[in-house]
């Protein structure tokens, strides 16, 4: 997920009528984006973000991020507590919903009273019962058939308004560059981590063979390909081992 790929991503949805505020909650979510960035994980980014959600946003009652994995599988990150979790595997079971179809599409979508919603008639009636009375979903990125979104609930009917919207969407948007940076973040680490473990394995294979850097990559990239394993494997299993992998030696 990059930064390009969210810059667009939250818009109003066809309920908002009303003109986007600037506030100083957009400096302090900026702070709050900047602080959760040196957070270890994206769990503790994703629980930051949605307390926020929680605390900020006029309606809100609970909240969370919801991971849509090939449009059908949904992982609920960072709930706020049960509801979220439980509307998700709704969505899931009733095969539609706001995460399932409409927020690829519309980038926001608020359900004002989910008893009356014909949208997602399975799934409305389902999550009313439940105790969503009312949802706001806010996209946070696209990849492929991949999504992540910002889900809040409100325990009752027509709580949100288009404050609501404006403050879930500032929220979103800084939500959205934390994620991308915390991934980028993340993928330069395995970078790193990658390129040390290849690092000691070809150190180990020239110390105990006497031969050069290039040679020793050329031994663990033989390897290899002998058993079909990553390269990283490789370097790794000869680390922890004391020998390069066989087909019979190892369980990667």
């Amino acid at each position: 997920m990059s930064e390009d790929s969210i810059v667009n991503r939250g818009m109003p949805s066809s309920h908002h009528g009303g003109i986007e505020r600037k506030r100083d909650l957009a400096t302090e979510l900026a702070e709050l984006a900047r602080s959760l960035q040196r957070e270890p994980d994206v769990d503790a980014i994703v629980a930051g973000f949605v307390h926020a959600a929680v605390e900020l946003i006029p309606g809100v009652d609970e909240g969370s991020v919801s991971v849509v994995l090939g449009r059908r599988h949904i992982d609920s990150r960072g709930a706020s507590g049960t509801l979220p979790e439980r509307i998700d595997a709704l969505q899931m079971e009733a095969g539609e919903g706001p995460c399932l179809e409409a927020a690829y599409k519309h980038r926001t979508i608020r359900v004002p009273d989910m008893a009356q919603e014909d949208r997602w008639p399975r799934f409305a009636q389902r999550a009313a019962a439940a105790g969503a009375k009312g949802m706001l979903s806010i996209q946070l990125w696209v990849e492929g058939d991949d999504l992540g979104a910002l889900n809040l609930y409100s325990h009752e009917a027509n709580a949100f308004t288009d404050e609501s919207e404006n403050i879930g969407l500032l929220v979103a948007s800084h939500a959205a560059v934390a994620f991308a940076e915390a991934k980028r973040s993340g993928q330069l680490q395995e970078a790193v981590d990658s390129r040390d473990v290849i690092g000691q394995a070809k150190g180990i294979l020239m110390e105990r063979h006497k031969i050069t850097g290039e040679q020793a990559f050329i031994v663990l990239s033989i390897a290899s390909q002998r058993v079909h394993l990553k390269l990283w494997n490789v370097a790794d299993f000869l680390i922890s081992s004391g020998e390069l992998p066989s087909r019979t030696k190892t369980s990667y």
